[in-house]
């Protein structure tokens, strides 16, 4: 098992730079947005499509991503998507500094980021589960995935500010810098497993069957998983923005200080994905409870705050809510890797990553939408989603665990 994880090092390193890049490409913008805001003379809701454009494009293509995937190979997906990524990160920089209405040529640069987004991220997590056979070494593989994307998000409001202190646009222009880095990671460590040799020869329209088939059989866990993806990539990224928003509108704080704030609760939630991600190892009964119970600490964490404000107490309760956030995240991806045959686990993680970004998309857009009415919106709003969905899946765990503790969503496609 151990032995398997050292031949692969390269392997994992290489792509653990995916999610690292992608999350830097978009995480990275959000200290900068209320400083484009004023550049671009846009309103704070416009400045929140920034981050949604890139993610509903990425919802989109996400699924077409793990069909190619399984029918190509990961490998042949992933390398051109970082290309398209590094194009769209140009096409917003360089709308930024030369166009009069540069604020929908920067959706437009967003957008193709987006496309190449959908093509590399999430077709990273079927790549691990094909690299290993033991579900041991899978979710190993995964918590250090899960870990990349989370340290990215640590390092991205730091990186953003420290760039943005230079020129405000200067984070699009990373963008290819890092993709090429990470292009060059894959090509030359990346050793492409034998069974991509055989490629599939599905047809789209056996591609929408197969995932009808797969979502009717497994669909008492699957839906669960889905809608927790959802919920919390909707409570961090609104969050962010949201925290974002008042460190600079209520308290002043700007540029590289701001970003270590934003870096707090991040930091929580990366450093408890890693350590459950080590911890939890195949066992899937654990897995489950451990998600239902960061959802409950994730939806308790907001209601302090309705009896009390300021920045170290939305510090304080945001980070708490990260580190049921961050328990979460490796077991969902573990659960959803290991309970699809591998045949067809690039279609099925590929609707997985689709969620997530449903997530991403609409966080901040609502949450900026619910701050204009009032902050008890905003909290309320986010408790009752976070609760609701833990209860939910307390539910699933109920029904899958009487009918098989073991084999909690090991279905196979007929």
């Amino acid at each position: 098992m151990e032995q398997a994880h050292k031949k692969k090092k390269l392997d994992l390193l290489a792509l653990s730079s995916i999610p690292l890049v992608m999350t830097l490409g978009n995480s990275m913008l959000i200290p900068v947005l209320p400083k484009m805001e004023k550049e671009l003379e846009i309103s704070s809701f416009q400045s929140s499509l920034i981050i949604t454009v890139y993610s509903i494009i990425a919802i989109l293509f996400i699924p077409i991503a793990g069909y190619l995937s399984d029918r190509f190979g990961r490998k042949k997906i992933i390398v051109p998507s970082l290309i398209i990524a590094g194009i769209g990160g140009i096409i917003a920089g360089f709308a930024s500094t030369g166009f009069d209405q540069a604020y929908w040529f920067v959706l437009l640069g967003r957008l193709i980021q987006g496309i190449g987004a959908a093509g590399a991220f999430p077709v990273v997590i079927p790549a691990v589960g094909d690299m290993f056979e033991d579900e041991n070494d899978i979710t190993k593989g995964l918590g250090l995935i899960e870990t990349s994307n989370t340290f990215g998000k640590v390092l991205s409001p730091v990186l953003g500010s420290l760039l943005a202190a230079w020129a405000w646009f200067i984070p699009f222009y990373s963008i290819p810098v890092f993709s090429a880095i990470s292009i060059l990671l894959v090509v030359f460590l990346v050793k492409v497993p034998k069974k991509e040799a055989k490629t599939s020869k599905q047809t789209i329209k056996e591609f929408v069957h197969e995932i009808k088939v797969i979502i009717g059989q497994e669909k008492k866990w699957l839906l669960g998983i889905f809608l927790v993806g959802i919920i919390s990539m909707f409570i961090l990224f609104g969050f962010l923005f949201y925290l974002s928003n008042i460190l600079e509108s209520q308290y002043q704080i700007k540029g590289i200080i701001k970003g270590l704030y934003l870096a707090v609760p991040l930091l929580f939630l990366c450093t408890t994905s890693f350590i459950t991600g080590k911890v939890i190892g195949k066992n899937k009964l654990l897995m489950k409870w451990v998600i239902t119970i960061g959802m409950m600490i994730g939806a308790i964490a907001f209601i302090p705050l309705l009896f009390s404000e300021g920045r170290w107490m939305i510090l304080i309760f945001l980070s708490l809510s990260s580190i049921g956030i961050g328990a979460a995240l490796p077991c969902l991806d573990a659960l959803i890797t290991e309970g699809i045959e591998k045949e067809h686990r690039g279609t099925i993680t590929s609707l997985y990553s689709s969620m997530r970004f449903i997530g991403v998309a609409i966080g901040p857009p609502i949450i900026a939408l619910l701050d204009q009415q009032s902050t008890f919106m905003v909290l309320i709003f986010s408790s009752v989603i976070a609760g609701l969905t833990g209860l939910l899946f307390i539910k699933i765990q109920t029904v899958t665990s009487n009918k098989n503790k073991e084999d909690f969503g090991r279905g196979t496609l007929a």
